[in-house]
C-alpha cells in the first residue's frame, strides 16, 4: 500500500524513537521543510532525556503513536538513529495507521520500523536522511532533495558508477532492507522480513569486519539470500579490523557470501551512513540494472 504523497501545507511530525536530540540540532531541518511549504509538528516528548534516549520507552512510543493516530500528520520523520527503536516497536498499535497510512522516514535504527511495517502490513516507507543530518548537509544536498522528491511522489531514478565486484544482470521486484546490523537483530522476530522474490538493500557503519561476516552468514543460514531477485549494497562506512586482520574488506565479505547465487549484485549505491544518502522507497516495486559501465535503480 502506498501512503498519500504530500503537498504544500501538509504537516510533518518529527519524533525520536531512539537517541536524544536538541532543538538546535533540528533547526536547519525545520527551516528546510518550511521553505518547501510544509508545517512541522514536534512530538510532545521529543526533547526529553533519559541517558542516551529521547525519554523513556513509553514516552518515545507515545510520541510515535500520537503521530500515527493524528489525521493531520501526513508523514513521520524520525529525528535521528542510534539505538532504541526495537525497545518500543511492540508497544505500538498500528490499527489506525493501517486504515490511514502515512510515510515513515529515516534510516539506520529506523530499519526496525521499515521492516516491521512492511512485513506485517505491506505499507511502503522511505529509507532516507533524517532531520539531524541536515545540520551538516543542508537543505540543498542531494540527500535532502531526494527525501522531498520521494515525499511528493516524484520519480526516483538513480544512476551510479560500476564497481569491480558487481555481478551484472537485471532484476525487478519489491525493494526491502536497510541497516544490516538491524536486519540481523530482527531475525526470527515478528519484524523479520521475508526476502523471497525481493531486491534486498543493505548498508552499515562502524562494524568489525568479522561482524559483517557473521551477519552475512546468519542471513544466509536463515534463507534470506536463497530466493533474492537482486542485492544492492550501500555505504559500508568506517569498518574496523582486529589486530590480526580478517583478510577481506566488507565488499569482499559480501561477495563471498553470495558467490553461489546468480542474482545481480551492485556495490556503492548512494545510500546509508554517507553524505550522499539518497532516498529510496522500501516496499515499492523497482527495477535494478547492473551493467559494466553503470548501474541504475528506478521506481
Amino acid at each position: 500500500m502506498t501512503p498519500p504523497y504530500l503537498k504544500p501545507g501538509d504537516k510533518f511530525g518529527i519524533v525520536s524513537t531512539a537517541r536524544k536530540i536538541t532543538r538546535e540540532e533540528l533547526q536547519p531541518a525545520v527551516e528546510c521543510f518550511q521553505k518547501e511549504g510544509f508545517e512541522i509538528v514536534f512530538g510532545k516528548n521529543l526533547f526529553k532525556e533519559l541517558n542516551q534516549f529521547s525519554g523513556t520507552d513509553n514516552e518515545r512510543a507515545e510520541d510515535f503513536q500520537l503521530m500515527m493516530d493524528n489525521p493531520e500528520i501526513k508523514a513521520i520523520l524520525c529525528a535521528r538513529g542510534g539505538y532504541g527503536t526495537v525497545r518500543i516497536i511492540d508497544k505500538l498499535d498500528f490499527t489506525t495507521f493501517i486504515k490511514n497510512p502515512k510515510w515513515i522516514c529515516g534510516f539506520s535504527d529506523v530499519t526496525v520500523l521499515h521492516s516491521h511495517i512492511w512485513q506485517n502490513f505491506e505499507i511502503e516507507t522511505i529509507h532516507s536522511i533524517m532531520p539531524v543530518q541536515l545540520q551538516k548537509l543542508g537543505g540543498k544536498s542531494e540527500a535532502a532533495k531526494t527525501l522531498l522528491k520521494s515525499l511528493k511522489g516524484e520519480t526516483l531514478n538513480y544512476q551510479f558508477p560500476s564497481h569491480e565486484l558487481n555481478k551484472e544482470g537485471v532484476a525487478e521486484g519489491v525493494l526491502v532492507g536497510g541497516n544490516l546490523s538491524i536486519l540481523y537483530s530482527l531475525l526470527g522476530s515478528v519484524s523479520d522480513i521475508d526476502t523471497a522474490g525481493k531486491i534486498l538493500f543493505i548498508e552499515d557503519i562502524d562494524e568489525y569486519l568479522y561482524h559483517i561476516d557473521r551477519m552475512m552468514m546468519a542471513m544466509k543460514r536463515a534463507g534470506k539470500l536463497d530466493k533474492l531477485k537482486g542485492l544492492i549494497i550501500g555505504g559500508m562506512s568506517d569498518m574496523k579490523d582486529n589486530a590480526v586482520p580478517f583478510g577481506k574488506n566488507a565488499e569482499e565479505i559480501i561477495t563471498d557470501a553470495v558467490k553461489e547465487y546468480d542474482f545481480p549484485v551492485c556495490f556503492h549505491f548512494p545510500a546509508g551512513h554517507i553524505d550522499a544518502n539518497c532516498a529510496i522507497y522500501l516496499g515499492k516495486s523497482a527495477k535494478l540494472e547492473v551493467r559494466k559501465a553503470k548501474s541504475t535503480l528506478v521506481f
